[in-house]
């Protein structure tokens, strides 16, 4: 099989209100890409990875007028996409779902999560991702009350030998100071989304370590807006969240592996992989940065799945493919990644 991740920048403002595709010159969530452009160019990428699977971040809105699993279908019925259907979880207010597109002919997926009760307000327990996660986070012995802005999406996939997989779809907060006025306010607000971000990682590794428990092979996949060495406060906490969603603390048995992020962890290469190329408006230069993930179970990885990203730069297939180059470029800020698997 092959399963990707594609974090598409605001697919939602492809479609109209009817979940329909609106290919003409209007702008789309992209700076000078009009809605035809990245439509056409998301339509070459997908045919591109050619996936069986892809969990999609930031997929179109979900709301009472709204259906993302609707817009996915349209968006796969008009360029003939073999990934017909589509799945989502829990449906969040901000416009960036997070959805799996399928062949349903080469799997079949169910919703499924996992947790306690919603209304839990046991501290430290793990509920279900539409809940409350309550942890101390700045140990002044008060349980903080955590939420996920977009809950990650549970999926159990039966693969076309009977074989089950736990997929968790991930688009993790920002650790972003939005709104802050000051230098000051910068530290604070980045200090505070910091603790956030890391609690909801703990929320996460607390699920995956429920799925190694109970011998299940677990794939995390997404969106974290963070890894290793990504900015300067992973001093101050020790370690990034996708260290602490890897397991990287404790046994080689229990983490999850991915090749990009163990490459970055080293620190020994000058190999820096990334996922996403971003725009540095007040320095006028492009920043690449990996964000994009997928992670898998040791009884996963002893399988030797081959991941990849495609990077319209750093991949030679993709570079050397002039169309598919801009294409990658003009669909969104983030790059897919792929994982073949025999499962």
């Amino acid at each position: 099989m092959r399963i990707a991740t594609y974090n598409v920048e605001w697919f939602t403002n492809l479609f109209n209100r009817d979940d329909e595709l609106l290919v003409d010159d209007g702008w789309s969530g992209r700076q000078n890409v009009t809605r035809a452009a990245q439509i056409e160019a998301l339509a070459k990428v997908f045919v591109a990875i050619d996936a069986d699977a892809v969990m999609v971040i930031e997929a179109p809105d979900s709301n009472g007028r709204r259906s993302t699993v609707k817009a996915l279908e349209n968006f796969a019925r008009a360029f003939e996409l073999r990934t017909t259907r589509a799945l989502i979880g829990f449906v969040n207010n901000t416009q960036q779902e997070i959805a799996l597109l399928y062949d349903p002919n080469v799997c079949r997926v169910r919703h499924d999560p996992r947790g306690d009760s919603a209304d839990s307000h046991l501290p430290d327990a793990a509920p279900r991702f539409e809940g409350t996660f309550r942890m101390d986070l700045d140990t002044d012995a008060v349980h903080e009350s955590i939420e996920f802005s977009k809950p990650p999406l549970e999926v159990e996939l039966i693969a076309p030998t009977g074989r089950k997989l736990r997929l968790i779809g991930v688009h993790v907060k920002s650790k972003v100071p939005h709104g802050a006025r000051s230098q000051k306010a910068r530290v604070r607000l980045a200090i505070e989304n910091r603790r956030k971000q890391l609690a909801q990682c703990i929320w996460i590794r607390r699920r995956v370590e429920g799925h190694l428990d109970a011998g299940e092979p677990v794939i995390v996949m997404g969106d974290f807006n963070d890894g290793p060495g990504l900015d300067e406060y992973e001093n101050l906490f020790g370690h990034s969240g996708v260290e602490v969603v890897m397991g990287c603390d404790g046994s080689d048995r229990r983490q999850l592996f991915d090749p990009a992020a163990m490459e970055t962890l080293s620190r020994r290469s000058a190999l820096r992989p990334s996922t996403s190329r971003f725009l540095l408006q007040d320095r006028g230069v492009y920043m690449n940065a990996l964000l994009d993930y997928i992670m898998v179970s040791p009884d996963l990885r002893k399988l030797k799945p081959h991941w990849e990203i495609w990077h319209p730069f750093d991949n030679p297939k993709c570079f050397d493919a002039l169309e598919l180059r801009e294409a990658l470029l003009t669909a969104s800020d983030h790059f897919p990644v792929t994982l073949d698997i025999r499962v």
